[in-house]
């Protein structure tokens, strides 16, 4: 038994691990890429990478009272006065264990708000998550950043077997700096991700899958279609 990675548009995954727990990541399932939504929306964990709407997404909707939500400390205190009530927060550089899984939050360059009203709510620091799941896999979701040295740092402490990385550009890192993102992570494989969704996301696979080879990285490349998914 495998593993399930599964791709719904923009920057929204779910992984079904080998024991059945159902971990979604930046859930915005009304995104322009997401051509159907998925079958269930059940979650046991989900994690959101920063404040903005089209990473918290449907957040809010799919958290039952058993669903726990992870996230940076200002986030958990929006969604706790939203009506959450199971919502852990944590901080860059802390490891969270919970259900036999490893969560680090780890480094994003990005801004991170949330829009009420009239007005616009501090998120909180940008961050991605290092995922270890129950059997040591370890996967990399980046969230939305540029490219930034640490991320060699990142590479070298864990052994990446998947890395969900931004290409689209103007709000992320682009193509090329993915690329070299790759040269810092080592991941096994990569998956592209944050790009097309909108029209200033210029960045494409193809130029991604151009940069890869003129780096000369050794990383595979897996390019998921919304509604698709991978066994790990």
């Amino acid at each position: 038994m495998s593993h399930i990675l599964s791709f719904f548009g923009h920057s929204a995954f779910r992984i079904l691990t080998k024991k059945g727990l159902k971990i979604w990541i930046d859930p915005w399932l009304d995104n322009p890429q997401a051509s159907a939504r998925p079958d269930s929306i059940e979650a046991d964990l989900i994690l959101i990478t920063h404040a903005h709407e089209d990473h918290i997404g449907n957040c809010i909707e799919m958290a039952s009272p058993a669903t726990e939500v992870v996230a940076i400390h200002e986030i958990q205190q929006y969604l706790l006065i939203k009506g959450l009530t199971n919502v852990t927060g944590m901080n860059i550089g802390g490891t969270y264990n919970t259900r036999g899984l490893a969560i680090t939050m780890v480094p994003a360059i990005h801004s991170s708000s949330i829009r009420e009203g009239k007005g616009v709510i501090y998120g909180g620091e940008a961050a991605g998550f290092v995922i270890c799941l129950e059997d040591g896999l370890t996967l990399y979701h980046a969230g939305d950043t540029a490219l930034f040295g640490d991320m060699a740092l990142i590479g070298n402490r864990y052994n990446l077997e998947i890395a969900m990385l931004p290409i689209g550009d103007h709000y992320t890192m682009g193509p090329r700096d993915a690329a070299c993102a790759c040269k810092f992570l080592r991941p096994n494989r990569v998956i592209p991700m944050h790009y097309g969704s909108f029209p200033a996301l210029t960045g494409t696979v193809q130029e991604f899958a151009r940069e890869l080879m003129a780096q000369e990285i050794d990383s595979q490349l897996v390019e998921l279609s919304p509604g698709e998914e991978l066994a790990l």
